[in-house]
């Protein structure tokens, strides 16, 4: 059997504990038994718990959509995949920056000028998945998902490939109404861990979460932070006391050897400015492509084997 986490309240995973005989003597318990059971696996909950059985961390790039252009973003998307990236966050840009750094701020607003929208975002990600199953994570800001229209806009992402979102703004006392809709189309919400959160609100977080759980790894917004040491056995030890879900730790990963620091203690690394970095300083090579796909291998080979016996 392969080996994977144990699915969390609200995922959508079939991988759960036996149910006992009173609860099948329910009809609406077998319903809905039945129900979690004819949705398919959620690609993110599919390639963590691969990466757990093979003993990695796993890597979770974040890329702006539409940065350098709209029209590259599927070629830079691709050349992630090939490079050895488990899961993909795709950025939504927006016009008011929630916790980016200067970097991914200028990626947004160029791609803004370019004519990025939600809609072509969603259009990229149908592109994308007609010849991959890299799991995609959208983050950004709630404002364009409500703007498009939530219930419409969690339905075509559903049917694009989306697998979850991240809305920095999104308080877990606001996700009541957008939980239930995300959840009824196989979709995960993914909550933000500050080293500010209280450990009744970690708790909190840890029982709505799905997918994953990110870290914050320091106080502040996105960007590199050359030499930077985590401190992360003890936040992340406290969120393994209240949820099984993966860990992720981001915000100032973007060195091979910082991933593997990050990598010795959490489930995955996130790397975003030093990626989007890389890409606005060699936007005009040719080869880009390939040196994006360099990057994410670099970063990714410390990762190998790192979790095993852990």
């Amino acid at each position: 059997m392969v080996a994977a986490f144990r699915a969390p309240r609200h995922s959508n995973s079939r991988l759960a504990e036996p149910v006992n005989q009173n609860f099948l003597a329910n009809s609406d318990a077998v319903s809905c038994v039945l129900t979690l059971m004819s949705q398919p696996l959620n690609r993110i909950d599919t390639s963590l718990s691969l990466a757990r059985q093979s003993g990695d961390a796993a890597l979770i790039p974040y890329l702006t959509a539409g940065f350098p252009s709209p029209a590259r973003t599927l070629a830079l998307m691709e050349a992630i995949e090939r490079g050895g990236a488990d899961v993909l966050e795709l950025g939504v840009p927006f016009s008011d920056p929630i916790a980016d750094g200067p970097i991914i701020q200028k990626a947004c607003a160029e791609a803004l000028a370019a004519g990025t929208s939600l809609a072509g975002i969603l259009d990229i990600v149908r592109q994308f998945r007609r010849r991959s199953q890299l799991p995609l994570v959208l983050f950004g800001a709630y404002n364009p998902f409500f703007h498009y229209g939530f219930a419409k806009f969690v339905t075509d992402a559903a049917a694009a490939g989306v697998d979850g979102i991240l809305v920095p703004d999104l308080p877990l006392e606001e996700s009541g109404e957008v939980e239930p809709v995300l959840r009824a189309s196989g979709l995960h919400l993914i909550y933000l861990v500050a080293p500010t959160t209280p450990a009744d609100r970690k708790h909190s977080i840890a029982k709505s979460a799905g997918g994953f759980i990110y870290y914050i790894s320091v106080k502040g917004v996105t960007g590199q932070r050359s030499g930077a040491h985590f401190e992360l056995e003890k936040p992340l030890g406290e969120l393994r006391a209240v949820t099984q879900l993966p860990l992720a730790v981001g915000f100032g990963i973007g060195a091979p050897a910082q991933a593997a620091e990050v990598g010795a203690v959490a489930d995955a690394a996130v790397v975003g400015s030093a990626l989007v970095d890389l890409i606005g300083r060699n936007r005009e090579a040719p080869d880009l492509t390939e040196q994006v796909e360099a990057y994410i291998r670099s970063m990714k080979e410390p990762l190998r084997g790192l979790r095993k016996g852990r």
